[in-house]
């Protein structure tokens, strides 16, 4: 990690999400039930990224309460949060700050999340110089695109899928950026955890 000027926080931005060989993180429809928790990996995460996990599955997998890590914040778009509101979670990681950038959903409606209405890239940066953990973007491709200049570190599962179409790792135009591979951990299921670093 590249050390910032002084006066600006040291938080960093890590996008950690699960992705089909052919690069997609959801189908067409949002869901991604095709990307299951493989049996192989759960401890894994429960170990080395426990607050990746939702809390209402803490329990059943075994993650202290609280659980501690490097991140302290969580940002999805609208359409990340949607599956947790269609079973009624309103809150998926209570254990974490949890941003939702939407510009339909009303503050007043969702008050266990913060409802973020304004530019992405202007409130990461913000987000940054404020003292914390590091900050963990979820989700999705269309949020992620707009947050690839702010991204530190990308870590993927990799899983042993193709899926066809879908919503991609990164939803924006034509624009090559360069990771630096950092680390590798494969898995017997054929998942393969990748983390780079900008």
């Amino acid at each position: 990690m590249v050390t910032p000027d002084i006066g600006v926080g040291l938080r960093t931005l890590v996008y950690f999400v699960a992705s089909t060989l052919d690069g997609f993180i959801a189908a067409p429809d949002g869901s991604f039930d095709f990307l299951p928790l493989e049996p192989d990996v759960a401890p894994y995460l429960v170990s080395d990224w426990p607050q990746t996990l939702p809390t209402f599955a803490h329990a059943q997998l075994g993650v202290p309460s609280p659980p501690t890590g490097r991140f302290d914040a969580v940002l999805m778009g609208r359409a990340t949060y949607e599956p947790a509101l269609t079973v009624g979670v309103t809150s998926p990681y209570a254990h974490l700050e949890q941003y939702v950038f939407s510009r339909s959903l009303d503050p007043a409606d969702h008050p266990d999340v913060s409802v973020v209405t304004g530019e992405p890239g202007a409130f990461v940066r913000e987000l940054k110089t404020r003292p914390g953990g590091d900050i963990w973007l979820c989700g999705g491709g269309n949020l992620a695109g707009q947050l690839l200049d702010e991204i530190d570190e990308l870590v993927v599962k990799l899983n042993p899928v193709v899926a066809g179409s879908g919503i991609p790792l990164v939803d924006r135009g034509f624009d090559p950026r360069r990771f630096t591979l950092t680390a590798t951990r494969p898995f017997d299921s054929g998942v393969v955890v990748l983390r780079y670093a900008r």
